[in-house]
C-alpha cells in the first residue's frame, strides 16, 4: 500500500512533522510504501479565485498528483486556536479546485501533537470537516499526543509507549483500508 503522510504545520522543528515521520517509519516497518511530504516544499499562496483564474499554482498541482498516487493518507496537524491549522486548510482549499479532486475517496488517518494537555484533539474535530466535505473517508479513530514537546528524543524518535499506541492505531487504520 502507498501511503502519503504530511503535517499541517510549516515550522521546521514542528512536533507534528516529527509525529508524521514516526507514522512513516511505522508504516514502512509494517511493509508499506510511505512518503513524508513537507507542505513547506509545496508553498501555496492564500487561496484566491483571482490567482486561480490566472493559472493554478504549480505546487498545488504537484501536491494533488502526490495525493492522487496514494492509497491512503495520514495527516498530523496542530491545533490553531481550537481549530484547523491554516496551512492545512489552505492546502485543502487549493486541492479542492483541481478536478478531479485528488482527496475524494481517499482513506485518511488524523493525528495531532501538542505541548498542551489535550494533544490537539479539539483541532482534529474541525479538521475532519473540510476533508469529509470533499468525500474523504476519515477514519473514526484519531490520536492526540499531549505533552509532545517532552515525548521526542534528541533524534526525534517518539517515546516507546506512544510509538506503540501509534503503531496499534496505524494497524487498525490499515486493516480498515484493506477491508
Amino acid at each position: 500500500m502507498r501511503i502519503v503522510v504530511f503535517a499541517g504545520s510549516l515550522r521546521r522543528d514542528s512536533l507534528n512533522k516529527k509525529f508524521a515521520k514516526a507514522a512513516v517509519s511505522l508504516a514502512k516497518d509494517a511493509g508499506h510504501e510511505a512518503e513524508f511530504l513537507d507542505l513547506k516544499d509545496y508553498a501555496l499562496p492564500l487561496y484566491d479565485g483571482d490567482i486561480e483564474a490566472a493559472g493554478m499554482p504549480e505546487n498545488a498541482t504537484a501536491l494533488s498528483q502526490k495525493i492522487a498516487s496514494a492509497d491512503a493518507l495520514i495527516v498530523a496537524s496542530p491545533e490553531y486556536n481550537g481549530s484547523i491549522a491554516s496551512p492545512l486548510k489552505n492546502a485543502i482549499d487549493w486541492l479542492s479546485r483541481i478536478k478531479p479532486v485528488s482527496l475524494t475517496d481517499k482513506p485518511l488517518l488524523l493525528l495531532s501533537a501538542s505541548p498542551g494537555a489535550l494533544g490537539g484533539v479539539r483541532g482534529l474535530w474541525h479538521t475532519r470537516v473540510p476533508f469529509e466535505a470533499l468525500g474523504v473517508h476519515v477514519f473514526p479513530g484519531m490520536m492526540g499526543l499531549p505533552g509532545a514537546d517532552k515525548l521526542f528524543d534528541e533524534k526525534s524518535e517518539l517515546q516507546e509507549d506512544k510509538r506503540d499506541q501509534l503503531q496499534k492505531l496505524l494497524a487498525q487504520f490499515l486493516a480498515h483500508v484493506k477491508a
